[in-house]
């Protein structure tokens, strides 16, 4: 194999999200977050986000078996994606707020959980309005 300094990862194609009751946990991605299953397969359950394979997997060994890296959902619309969450009983951890002043734009989070306990999020950039 060629040990190119060119060589880089930069896609993702699977993400695993660590869960306890797959079939509570597919419905809240389903259902709740309203992303589109791909298949299942056993306790597995697979969901497209934006070319992003989410996968929703029991953990195979003990080691596994601890909450996921926070994956943040983009967003256009902040408000609008958190009062749709809110009404479909997603209990946030704040209000959404700017985290981050930009240069052009202001860099908006809201914090919750998934069905297991993971910890999620939506974020959107927001264009300032020139002065």
């Amino acid at each position: 194999m060629d040990q190119s300094s060119d060589f880089g990862l930069d896609k993702i194609a699977q993400i695993a999200i660590r869960v306890e009751q797959p079939a509570r946990a597919a419905a809240f991605y389903k259902d709740v977050l309203g992303m589109e299953q791909l298949f299942a397969y056993g306790d597995l359950a697979f969901f497209d986000c934006g070319g992003v394979r989410l996968m929703l997997s029991p953990p195979e060994k003990p080691e596994f078996n601890h909450p996921a890296s926070i994956i943040y959902y983009k967003v256009d619309d902040i408000l609008d994606a958190f009062e749709t969450l809110r009404a479909r009983q997603v209990v946030f951890e704040a209000e959404p707020h700017i985290v981050a002043q930009m240069p052009s734009y202001d860099l908006w989070m809201a914090f919750f959980r998934d069905s297991e306990g993971n910890t999620l999020a939506i974020m959107s950039e927001q264009e300032r309005e020139a002065a």
